[in-house]
This record gives structure tokens, C-alpha cells and sequence, in this order.
């Protein structure tokens, strides 16, 4: 197990020095960069000249090559200073972390609700193929499967905050009616402002686990030693959740490697929707404004949890399945 881990830490070493790679390369052949798209109204008016414009990229290291500024920030990364953010100000690593934990409360619920609903009712489906309940779930499946975020947030938006006026249309608080931070009172009006988003997630991520779950029970099910328990007299409620259920377990394993960076990664679109103030939104802001040392803090952030969820998945599958052995 350590010589695996070991191994596994290494291989990982060069799978994130590749990854910072192919992202800076993209970032720096974005058309636009951070002080294009700054000043771009500037330009237009003639208020900003062109050598303004190479003085603030060589101020801000937009105007060195690519690999020369990709060493410069590979070789502050090593130091643990990812540099300050063009568009906010701060330490990347500061901005991150200030606004993921938003993210994390919002994609941890949706999680919580996400297997909840979708293992039930895949194993459901499943012990009962063909049936109205199979095709009912496999048509909400592809529902969550087919909707895109962004359009399935405008229509509960439309319906619920617009038409019904439900819930409030996007923030994470009342702008109009404040209330003291730490209060009851505030927690539930944030909680009610988060309601429509993590419909949002939890009705487009529950298709995929439900599917998964559904294929694989039918194939546990057919298996010789659920014919055999069934004939030890075991009830059908035993031999699904006792005996088929943890062989069920197995693929959806495999999910864990993208869970973790699910969690603290943040819903890039939804967020930016409900106009949420959460890592992924913050991102987004990123992205379109060429801000490069966040986006590739932020990536690589994202990066080193998806090898962390890879590497956990690994020993999950040992613990589902003694028969899996890690190799050295």
C-alpha cells in the first residue's frame, strides 16, 4: 500500500506539471487578454494609446512568451504564491478561498439529495423493468441528462420567482430588507435564495447516477449467486439491499474521482444564473476577462482534487470489492 501510494503521488507529480502546461499555453493563446479587455471602451475613444497598452501588458507580464511566463509562474507556484488576481486584487489562493465554501454548502446539499434519490429509484427501476415506474424514471433520467443548466434555471426562474414569486430571482440575500449577519433570520433567507440552485443541480445530476444504477442492478441481477440466494427462501428485499446492492456499489466508485472537485469546484453557469457569488462564478468572471494567474490557480486547484478523488475512488474500490487488489 505505500510503495502504491508512493507511486501514485509521483505519477501525480507529472500529471499536474502537464496540466499546468496545456492550460497556461491555452490561456495565453486566448484572443483577448486581461488589458484587451480592460481598456477595450478606452481604445475606442482614443483616450488610451497603443504604447499605454504594451506598458500595462509588460506591467501586468502579458507581453513575455509564453514559456518564458509559463517558468515565471511555475517557478512562484513552487513557492506556493500563485500570484494576485487581475480582476479582484488579491492572492489567488485568498480569493479562492474565500468564495468556494458558498460552492461547497451548495454542491455538498445537492450531493446529499443526488444519491438519495437516485440509487432508490435506479435499484427501483430496475426490480422493476418495463414497467410504468422503469419508463418514468428513465424519461427523468434523460431529462436531467438533456437540459442544459442554464435554460432549465431561466424556466424555474420564470415560473417561481417571476410568475408565483416564490423565491427571489437570483444573490444570496435580501438587498431590499437586511438583516444581521449570524442571525436566524439571515441563515433562512440565504437558505431560501439557494433553494431554486440546488433544484437546478440536483434535477440535472441525478439522470446519470440513476442510469448507472439502474444497468448495473439489472446485471447483479442476473448474476448466479442472486438466483441462489433467491433460493435459499431469502426475501426480495434482502437479496437486492443485502446481497445485490454492494456489487451495485462498485461503478459508482468510479464517480468519487469527480465528486470532490464537483464539490469545491463550484457550478460555473448555474452560479452565474442566480448570479451567486461562489468560486464558480468568480471564475467565469476570470475566464472572460484573461485574468491568468487565477484561472491557472484556479484550475490547477481543481486539478489536485481530481487526482485526490482518482486516488481515494482507487482504495473505495478495495473496500467495495476485496477482490480488487493495488498493485505496487
Amino acid at each position: 500500500m505505500l510503495k502504491y501510494t508512493i507511486k501514485r503521488l509521483l505519477l501525480s507529480i507529472f500529471i499536474l506539471l502537464g496540466v499546468s502546461i496545456i492550460i497556461y499555453a491555452l490561456v495565453r493563446w486566448m484572443p483577448n487578454d486581461y488589458v484587451d479587455t480592460k481598456f477595450a471602451s478606452q481604445v475606442a475613444q482614443g483616450t488610451v494609446k497603443e504604447e499605454d497598452l504594451i506598458a500595462l501588458k509588460d506591467l501586468y507580464g502579458l507581453n513575455d512568451g509564453i514559456l518564458e511566463g509559463y517558468l515565471k509562474w511555475l517557478s512562484n507556484a513552487l513557492q506556493g504564491d500563485f500570484g494576485k488576481s487581475f480582476v479582484y486584487g488579491k492572492d489567488v489562493s485568498s480569493v479562492i478561498a474565500e468564495n468556494m465554501w458558498i460552492s461547497f454548502i451548495i454542491a455538498a446539499v445537492a450531493m446529499i439529495f443526488q444519491f438519495a434519490i437516485s440509487i432508490p429509484l435506479g435499484i427501483s427501476s430496475a426490480t422493476h423493468q418495463y414497467s410504468i415506474r422503469d419508463y418514468s424514471v428513465s424519461v427523468l433520467a434523460m431529462m436531467g441528462i438533456s437540459l442544459p443548466s442554464f435554460f432549465f434555471s431561466a424556466i424555474l426562474i420564470r415560473i417561481f420567482s417571476v410568475q408565483l414569486g416564490w423565491f427571489p430571482v437570483s444573490g444570496l440575500i435580501n438587498a431590499t430588507k437586511p438583516l444581521e449577519s449570524g442571525s436566524i433570520e439571515y441563515y433562512l433567507d440565504v437558505l431560501h435564495h439557494l433553494i431554486l440552485p440546488m433544484i437546478v443541480l440536483v434535477v440535472l445530476s441525478i439522470g446519470g447516477l440513476m442510469r448507472h444504477t439502474r444497468t448495473n442492478t439489472l446485471e447483479v441481477l442476473n448474476a448466479d449467486y442472486i438466483r441462489t440466494a433467491r433460493a435459499k427462501g431469502l426475501s426480495e428485499k434482502k437479496v437486492i439491499y443485502k446481497h445485490a446492492f454492494r456489487n451495485t456499489m462498485i461503478p459508482l466508485v468510479t464517480m468519487m474521482a469527480g465528486i470532490i472537485p464537483s464539490l469545491f469546484g463550484g457550478a460555473m453557469i448555474t452560479e452565474q444564473v442566480f448570479a451567486i457569488p461562489g468560486i464558480g462564478n468568480i471564475a467565469y468572471k476570470a475566464l472572460v476577462n484573461g485574468d491568468v494567474p487565477f484561472i491557472m490557480g484556479y484550475n490547477m486547484f481543481l486539478a489536485v482534487l481530481t487526482i485526490i478523488g482518482t486516488f481515494l475512488s482507487d482504495i473505495m474500490y478495495v473496500i467495495v470489492d476485496p477482490r480488487v487488489k493495488l498493485e505496487k
